[in-house]
């Protein structure tokens, strides 16, 4: 009776083991979060030597991941820290440039809001949506009329910004630079013909990843 007390206890002990050894390990979704967040923690830390190695791993998307919190991209940090060298990089590695964070803003959108021009520039080269628009509808060339920035609605609008896009609230581009009697953002918009008067007009748009 003593040696069958003995072995039950002893198998217990083993089961109590392995289940703890089974919480503590780590899942493969737990593990690719703790990768994320070391990469977007070296991005944000600008440590290129930590962000390389996170890069070369064979088959990596870790360019791509996102803050758990924040909804923000590699691409989205560099932006807002007005670092085109970095947005180079990252861009060169794979990050999408259409990527949207928690509220739906494009790192093309987070440059036009900080008018960041150069980075604007590189986004739009690299093949950045214009006409995305973050979750209360504005576009980058919304952003430019409320900032008065005829430099950057020129850009936009060399890249086929739509000045007749609406926002949630029913405004475009166009309008807010009415109200606002904005004439040397009019006559930039002025020259852009609306969206159904131009070729391959009246497109559809469909959702944005």
């Amino acid at each position: 009776m003593i040696k069958a007390g003995k072995w039950r206890i002893g198998m217990l002990r083993s089961v109590a083991i392995l289940l703890g050894a089974a919480v503590l390990a780590p899942s493969p979704a737990q593990a690719q979060f703790s990768a994320g967040f070391k990469f977007l923690e070296a991005v944000r830390k600008k440590d290129g030597a930590k962000v390389e190695d996170a890069l070369n791993e064979p088959g990596s998307t870790i360019v791509n991941t996102r803050d758990e919190t924040t909804g923000e991209t590699a691409l989205h940090i560099v932006t807002k820290r007005r670092d085109l060298t970095w947005m180079s990089f990252l861009i060169g590695k794979g990050a999408n440039v259409n990527a949207r964070d928690a509220n739906g803003v494009t790192p093309l959108q987070l440059a036009s809001s900080l008018g960041f021009i150069d980075g604007i520039q590189l986004l739009v080269q690299s093949k950045a949506r214009v006409d995305d628009t973050n979750d209360n509808g504005e576009t980058p060339l919304i952003y430019a009329v409320h900032r008065r920035d005829s430099a950057m609605a020129r850009i936009l609008l060399k890249a086929g910004a739509d000045p007749d896009r609406k926002d949630n609230s029913g405004r475009s581009a166009r309008d807010y630079a009415k109200l606002d009697g904005n004439e040397s953002m009019l006559s930039e918009i002025a020259n852009a013909k609306p969206r159904a008067q131009r070729a391959g007009g009246g497109a559809v748009y469909g959702p944005s990843l």
